[in-house]
């Protein structure tokens, strides 16, 4: 029997109990009327039957609009696969009647109907799933390549994974939200989760030395967030986008610098050295031709002196 014959029979057998019931008293749906869902685990529906303890119950239907996700008639239990009652035991003297959702998702968010007919009388309500679905940290990327001469680049801040629609929003190292210059998109997937996408542009004026972007959930409530160092970014206008030096180059600069200033110190001794010898060379040449002058001259003076006598 499909679901629609079993629907047929529901309806007169809940005509039949209406018409006149086998016990006397009055039986009624306690469930809770909202009811939380978290994607990809268990949801449970809470509904539980108020009625004396002799009560025998005889259809059980679960609806979601105009679909029949499981019903009992009489002995006769069908469910679509991932519906079932919370108790795996259970019968027909137990008056807990909540539904399983063995797997969540953005599918089940809505309203749902629940009524049940006993050997007392019959009762239906209409209770809610809200599913909701936590956004993952949100990603920070850099675009160093300005659009205008009034930036130096944009942030791009995404997160995804999330339902049911959040938001995006910047902050800066003050705490001060930034909500002009942050634009945001929302996607949704094949799944029903959404992709979250916000850019910020970069003023070349901004002091700014942190942002930080995080990720509200439908709620308000903050989720994630990830902040980027503004200070790490080298200015295209004063780097020409050079990247921030690895390790092994930050050991090997300083090196080299200190091997050309001790090159430059020996290169500038070599040329004092020779400098000075030639100096003492040119202050010596004198003093030894003025004393060649004065020898020759009292050479020739004894000589007169000689030939005199």
């Amino acid at each position: 029997m499909n679901m629609a014959s079993m629907d047929i029979l529901l309806m007169f057998t809940v005509m039949s109990i209406s018409v006149g019931n086998a016990k006397t008293g009055f039986i009624s749906l306690k469930c809770e009327a909202e009811n939380l869902g978290q994607y990809g685990q268990q949801s449970l529906l809470k509904c539980f039957i108020n009625a004396p303890e002799d009560t025998d119950i005889l259809v059980v239907t679960w609806k979601k609009a105009s679909r029949t996700l499981l019903i009992f008639n009489r002995g006769d239990l069908k469910k679509e696969q991932g519906y079932s009652f919370a108790e795996p035991s259970w019968n027909i003297t137990n008056m807990n009647v909540s539904l399983l959702i063995t797997n969540t998702a953005v599918e089940h968010d809505g309203r749902y109907e629940c009524m049940v007919a006993t050997d007392r009388g019959v009762d239906n309500v209409i209770i809610s799933l809200k599913v909701t679905a936590k956004y993952s940290k949100p990603t920070i990327l850099f675009n160093p390549e300005p659009k205008t001469q009034d930036t130096d680049g944009t942030l791009t801040c995404e997160s995804d994974g999330g339902y049911p629609k959040g938001e995006l929003r910047w902050f800066h190292e003050r705490n001060r939200e930034l909500i002009d210059d942050s634009p945001m998109e929302a996607k949704q997937t094949e799944s029903g989760l959404f992709q979250l996408s916000s850019k910020l542009v970069l003023g070349r004026r901004s002091n700014a030395s942190e942002y930080t972007c995080s990720v509200f959930n439908a709620s308000g409530g903050k989720e994630e967030e990830a902040t980027f160092k503004a200070l790490n970014t080298p200015k295209p206008a004063e780097t020409g986008f050079r990247k921030e030096l690895d390790p092994a180059t930050k050991i090997v600069a300083p090196v080299v610098v200190i091997g050309s200033l001790i090159a430059g110190l020996l290169l500038a001794l070599l040329i004092y050295r020779k400098r000075s010898r030639q100096a003492r060379r040119y202050s010596t040449t004198p003093l030894m031709g003025d004393h060649r002058e004065f020898l020759k001259s009292d050479v020739e003076e004894g000589k007169v002196m000689i030939n005199a006598k």
